[in-house]
């Protein structure tokens, strides 16, 4: 079974990876919407007083503005 991590430590302005599902998508907006909510600076141009957290981190997530990985649960630990 495989994560998604998203630390602010991971969110740059240089473009993410392709998400491979609209699943990972919303997984990655949701993280990122609370990244905002905390006060994180949005990384499109788009102001944050007309627009929500939700779809300002949704355009970010398809625009390619989060950077994210894939870690895969090590096998043994489910045992």
């Amino acid at each position: 079974m495989a994560t998604t991590d998203l630390d602010e430590s991971e969110v740059d302005g240089s473009g993410g990876q392709e998400v491979d599902s609209k699943y990972r998508m919303i997984i990655l907006a949701a993280k990122r919407s609370k990244q905002l909510q905390r006060g994180a600076q949005p990384r499109i141009d788009i102001d944050p007083q007309k627009h929500k957290p939700t779809r300002i981190a949704l355009e970010e997530v398809i625009r390619g503005r989060v950077h994210f990985s894939i870690k895969q649960k090590d096998p043994q630990a489910a045992r």
